[in-house]
């Protein structure tokens, strides 16, 4: 048994309690920017999480998403919080969201946990331990090339224009089975640890929105890095992420797209 595990998978599973109750509801929005919304089930979600947190470890730092946490820079082990991934999805309607707990200790991620309770999923990970979806063990696919691979991106809700992965999404829809934008990183990372994606990158994660997928991912057998094939972590610029057999192939691909990037700008 894992405390830390055991303790995330509670507090998620009564996190998304919540979320549904407010799924039901029409959606009470405020917006953080000109796009960025947060939502009623975000406050309250992160509150519950934040209190349990306080409670079971106080000597724990927390990083969480709507800015509840604290201690994150004195506290050798530091959780990260999203109290709802995927809140433009659940502000629509649209039943793509989670509740994710990544618990990072000196930097590395060593448990996690990203509840969909819509479809009753809980990913859950600990570092050596495996990959779990509801309990029973995960692993990346088995796809060997880009072309024969179903991907996974996302886009940032702020500088739209700014951002270069246009780029990269128009190069491998061509390049491979297809590319899929669901709105909900935390998602796609578990969706790469069961094999159901065979890769995902994107571009200006947050700490929250990585620190348990990341984990789901290498403990499944996959691999996890930045564009240039380093080590990633948690608020990286960057990531990649895949079952590991197409990963140089796609490290490659975003080198070569980056560079016709720079050439020919939008």
């Amino acid at each position: 048994m894992n405390p830390f595990l055991d303790a995330a998978v509670e507090m998620a599973r009564e996190a998304a309690v919540i979320l549904l109750e407010e799924f039901a509801k029409p959606p009470e929005i405020r917006y953080k920017g000109e796009v960025d919304i947060v939502t009623q089930a975000d406050k309250r979600s992160e509150a519950l999480l934040v209190a349990r947190l306080r409670e079971k470890f106080p000597r724990h730092g927390i990083v969480a998403e709507e800015g509840g946490g604290s201690g994150a820079a004195t506290s050798e082990f530091v959780w990260h919080v999203d109290p709802l991934d995927g809140t433009t999805n659940f502000a629509h309607g649209y039943p793509c969201f989670a509740v994710s707990l990544g618990l990072l200790h000196d930097g590395e991620p060593i448990a996690g946990v990203v509840f969909n309770p819509v479809h009753n999923e809980l990913f859950s990970a600990a570092r050596g331990e495996g990959a779990f979806l509801n309990g029973k063990p995960i692993r990346v696919s088995s796809a060997e090339r880009l072309s024969e691979s179903l991907l996974s991106t996302g886009f940032p809700v702020q500088q739209r224009s700014e951002n270069r992965n246009i780029y990269h999404y128009w190069q491998f829809t061509l390049n491979s089975h297809g590319v899929r934008r669901d709105g909900a990183a935390a998602l796609d990372l578990c969706y790469v640890a069961c094999g159901r994606f065979d890769g995902f990158w994107e571009f200006g994660l947050k700490s929250w929105d990585t620190a348990a997928g990341m984990l789901l991912v290498s403990e499944a057998g996959g691999r996890v890095s930045d564009f240039a094939g380093q080590p990633f972590h948690p608020g990286g610029k960057e990531i990649l992420a895949t079952n590991g057999l197409i990963h140089d192939e796609m490290r490659l691909a975003t080198l070569q797209i980056a560079e016709r990037a720079t050439r020919n700008p939008l």
